[in-house]
Formats: C-alpha cells, structure tokens, sequence
C-alpha cells in the first residue's frame, strides 16, 4: 500500500493511493511519501525518482536492521524502531521497525506492518496541513517521538509484571515464577538492544548540525533524546530488579530444599533407635534372658523414650 500526502506551495493539502503521485515535489512544495509492505518493484521505482541508493532499498526489503542514520547526497536514510503491547498481556510485545529517507522537500517512510504510532501522526498532518509546513524534519521528529513514547506504558505494564513477580517469589516460589522472569528477561534484553543504538541515532540527529536537520528542530530531538535515555535507564533498571528476583527465587528455593533435607535427616535420626530395637527383638530367640516380659516393657518403654529425647534434644538445639 503507498499513500502520499503534499503541501502545495499555495498551502493546499492533497493526497493519492497511486504510485504515479510518488514524485519529487515541485519547489516550494512537502511531500510524506509511506509504503506498507512494498515490493521490490515500487522500491525501485521509487529508487529511480528520488535518486534512493541501492544499499538503502535493499535494506527496506529485509526488517532487521540495527537503528542507524546514514547520509546519501541530498538525503538522509534513517532507520528506527519502536515497541507495541496492544493488551496487558506482555506475551503479546510486538516489535516494529520504520525506515525513512528524509530529504529538504520529502520524507519517505516505509514499513512491513501498519505502525500505531505513525498513523497517529499521519491523521494528525491530514488534520493540520500546518505540522507538514513546518519541515519535513519537524515532521520527522513528531513520528520519532511518538515511537519513543510509546514505550513508556510498556514499561510500565513490565514494572507491575516485576512487582507480581517479586511478591509470587517472596510469598511462595513456584517454577512458574522463574518461567515469568526469564520470559521477562527475554523482553527487556530485546528492547536494550533495539533501543540503546537508537538513542545514539537520536543524539547524532540533535548534534550533527546537517542540512536536513534545522537548529529549531535539533532542540526538539534532544527532547526525544533525553525520552530514549530514560527509558533504556528504566531498562537497566528493570533488569536489575530482575537480576535480585532471580536471585531471590533461587535463594528462596535453596533455603525451601535445606528445610525438607533437615526435616529428612530429624525424621531418619528418630526412626533410626526404633529400627535397632525392633531389629533386635524381631530376631528369632528361642529363649530370651531376663524374662520375655520385662524386655517387652522395655522395648516398649525405649520406643516411647528415645524419640522423645532425641525430639527435646533437636528443639534445645533450635534445629527446628
């Protein structure tokens, strides 16, 4: 699917579904040109007009570039991504990935999937042509923060997770508790990755002084570069706290198997008296000394008392 959006040089917004209207703007004139799931066909197509180099085209066609800004002649080629979790449910973290030529009258946005975030903004430049009038760096920017933002309520949604997680180890370990941290684990070292290089391309958007990039709006990226920075600092944070519930799952179920192993080895120390004495007494004699029935009542009596010390002797001794 291609949709292109342009402001005329008399301020008049106009849009087209058609291929055809993909085209360098004439002077004076803003276009935001976006693809969902192109083909190789209409990158190429659009290759030809806007003077796109092969290397970068070829990266539109194969989602799962590093987050980079690259410079070609009279164009930027960007490429970011973001994170959607479209219910409470963490299972259900998406990733999405936006590559983007931007250039003095242009910028071409492309991706496999529809983007939440990019829609937003794309209903918003359809409602005020002003925000498309403003640069296509500004325009570039809006989408950026956007993405950015959008990763706060999922990190959010993983410190409430963090905090069940805690609470489940603490009250009662379970394996179910260490599948969530390590699936959790999962999700927090995917995002550090995606990211952590991202807000490096933020910063170097916010301080490289390029053609493409005006001062007013290189203030804007520090905004967002600052938005990155705290949320990898709430990922590192997060991991962490992971790291120590980790560690308290183990810990916790250390101590859990050294109280069955201790109530193992009181239970053994019990029984082990009374299996010597009815060992003893259940050998065939064929006349016991001292009178059968005296030994009875002490065998009876030694069941009942030895136990019973070795009991008082555990409890002085605090083993349980």
């Amino acid at each position: 699917m291609i949709r292109v959006m342009e402001l005329s040089a008399e301020h008049k917004l106009l849009s087209s579904t058609s291929l055809s209207a993909a085209r360098v703007p004439p002077e004076g004139a803003f276009c935001w040109i976006d693809l969902t799931s192109p083909d190789e066909a209409t990158l190429n197509t659009l290759g030809e007009r806007f003077g796109f180099h092969p290397l970068a085209l070829e990266d539109c066609l194969h989602a799962d570039q590093r987050p980079k800004a690259e410079e070609y002649g009279d164009h930027l080629f960007l490429v970011t991504q973001s994170f959607q979790c479209p219910s409470d449910d963490l299972s259900e973290l998406r990733w999405h990935e936006l590559h983007a030529f931007l250039g003095l009258s242009y910028l071409v946005t492309v991706h496999e999937a529809p983007i939440p975030g990019l829609e937003q903004i794309w209903r918003r430049v359809a409602t005020d042509p002003a925000a498309l009038g403003k640069g296509l760096d500004f325009l570039y920017y809006l989408v950026v923060d956007k993405l950015v933002d959008d990763n706060f309520p999922i990190l959010d949604r993983i410190a409430d997770e963090l905090e069940e997680i805690e609470d489940a180890v603490l009250a009662h370990p379970r394996p179910e508790s260490l599948s969530r941290i390590f699936g959790l684990k999962q999700k927090l070292v995917t995002m550090r990755k995606v990211l952590s290089p991202q807000r490096d391309v933020v910063g170097m958007l916010a301080k490289r002084g390029d053609a493409r990039i005006s001062e007013r709006t290189s203030l804007y990226f520090r905004d967002a570069y600052d938005h990155l920075a705290r949320t990898v600092e709430s990922i590192e944070a997060n991991r962490d706290l992971l790291g120590n519930a980790l560690d308290a799952y183990l810990s916790s179920s250390s101590q859990r198997t050294n109280e069955i192993m201790k109530a193992l080895a009181i239970l053994s120390a019990v029984f082990m008296p009374l299996t010597f004495i009815t060992g003893f007494f259940g050998q065939n004699f064929e006349h016991l000394p001292f009178g059968s029935d005296a030994l009875m009542w002490a065998m009876l009596v030694s069941m009942i008392a030895l136990p019973s010390a070795l009991l008082a002797w555990f409890k002085s001794r605090k083993w349980f």
